[in-house]
């Protein structure tokens, strides 16, 4: 009787990835997570169960075919690994760093039953950064249909959207308003989560499929998208301007110096390089004592870089840590590396000095009431509680919305007028023929990866819609 072989033993830990220690991290502003060594990536790939039936990737956006590009790592195949993923993901060192992957194919992975589930979202980082060191292969494209298209914005929606028609043979134009590339990647997020070489070298890829990217055009001010469309000869439009209009709190003594919109803080550390002040021309004014308000990614993004610019940080969240709505891997980062958190709070009131800076804040303390049918729970103010803390900087990071500029631009595009955002169907389709929308600018703030998802929903309905052009 043959002996049968026994199976070998899972390993129910998943590889961690070193990172940086946060005494040193602290202080600087490289990158936190260094990545896994061939040798990680072979030990963690090896955990994968190659399911014939991958729930891992039901949770993934952009569908890429996790086991097949996992299998590629295996076989040390890393080549052909990266144009695995790349056939339906054009960022992926980006998405490898920043998707929130615990929540998507994390979650469905069928390890994750029994104990940490594959590290999906390291082992694309680690392919993405083999390419990066050994250089790109670039994948063949359709014959050119004649047809064009005018993207709006170099985001992660755009970019998108851009790579998947590139591809089948469409020409496409880029119209970016900033004076670099990568949109959100370039200005929100910081350095030490996603360095610019990363983002530059993701944009460069796109660029080599054959994209023409225009830096500084904001459409709507020097072009409006009827414009595009009769004059330009487009074909077809797509909307990815993002949300880069910050909402405030409203609460008196708001307009004081010292009091920084999220997306004024991050414009300028990221994308104007002040943390390297007087190397870089762009100074920014901190104190010492910086408040930052909100509990979202954006907010972690700022309590972290006032941190690494010396300031002692406390961030001011209305609800408990339980809700903290940022990823835990960022709040985790945050508080190793000294961040304290003041929960159950929120502000009243702004108060100067006699310059006209911001030197103390009214807080009220608020109580979670019982959850509603969604299981949200919500606040409510605890009648007496206020109470001051002296401050020489605050960010207020409580979200964004869409700036209005293509929308008043535009007659007929339909608008939320509430929140800003352009109204589209589940395709990406406005209500102007030929012309789709998709990310931020359509749904409010939201992840990277998410808008990539509606990129790409977008490409193929708009491939649909051109093919049947006539």
């Amino acid at each position: 009787m043959a002996e049968t072989k026994p199976k070998p033993k899972l390993n129910k830990k998943a590889v961690e990835m070193a990172k940086q220690d946060p005494k040193v991290r602290a202080k600087n502003f490289s990158e936190v997570a260094l990545g896994y060594t061939e040798a990680e990536a072979q030990e963690e790939a090896n955990r994968c169960l190659q399911c014939p039936n991958p729930l891992c990737r039901q949770g993934c956006p952009v569908e890429v075919p996790i086991p097949q590009f996992i299998k590629c790592i295996k076989e040390k195949k890393y080549a052909e690994g990266i144009q695995v993923i790349k056939t339906k993901n054009a960022l992926p060192a980006v998405c490898g760093r920043v998707c929130p992957q615990e929540s998507q194919c994390q979650a469905k992975c069928v390890i994750g039953r029994m104990g940490e589930p594959v590290s999906i979202g390291r082992l694309e980082r680690f392919l993405a950064d083999w390419e990066r060191d050994n250089g790109y292969q670039l994948p063949p494209k359709e014959a050119s249909t004649g047809k064009k298209v005018a993207v709006i914005g170099a985001g992660p929606a755009g970019l998108t959207v851009a790579a998947d028609l590139v591809k089948l043979g469409h020409e496409i134009t880029m119209f970016e308003a900033l004076h670099i590339g990568g949109g959100v990647l370039s200005y929100g997020i910081p350095e030490f989560r996603l360095p610019k070489a990363v983002v530059n070298n993701e944009v460069n890829y796109v660029q080599k499929l054959g994209v023409d990217l225009r830096l500084g055009n904001l459409i709507g001010r020097i072009h409006t998208i009827p414009e595009l469309m009769k004059e330009g000869g487009y074909d077809a439009v797509f909307i990815g301007s993002g949300a880069g209009l910050p909402q405030f709190t409203d609460c008196p003594g708001e307009n004081l110096g010292g009091i920084y919109s999220a997306n004024e803080f991050l414009i300028r550390v990221n994308l104007m390089k002040a943390f390297q002040f007087p190397e870089y021309d762009t100074p920014i004014r901190i104190g010492k004592h910086v408040v930052v308000i909100g509990g979202g990614n954006v907010a972690m993004d700022c309590a972290r870089s006032s941190m690494r610019l010396g300031s002692s940080v406390c961030l001011l969240y209305r609800r408990s840590r339980d809700e903290l709505p940022a990823r835990h891997e960022e709040i985790e980062n945050a508080e190793e590396e000294g961040l304290v958190c003041k929960f159950l709070a929120a502000p009243v009131e702004f108060y100067g000095d006699s310059k006209g800076w911001v030197k103390a804040m009214k807080c009220i303390a608020m109580e979670l009431t019982e959850p509603d049918a969604r299981g949200r729970r919500g606040v409510k103010v605890v009648p007496g509680s206020e109470f001051v803390m002296d401050v020489d900087t605050v960010i207020i990071a409580i979200g964004q919305t869409p700036n209005p500029i293509i929308q008043r631009t535009t007659d007929g595009l339909q608008n939320d007028p509430r929140h800003g955002t352009i109204c589209v169907n589940e395709v990406g389709k406005t209500s102007l023929d030929g012309v789709y929308a998709g990310g931020d600018v359509a749904t409010g703030a939201a992840t990277v990866i998410s808008a990539m998802g509606a990129g790409k929903r977008a490409a193929k309905a708009m491939h649909e819609y051109l093919t049947n052009k006539k």
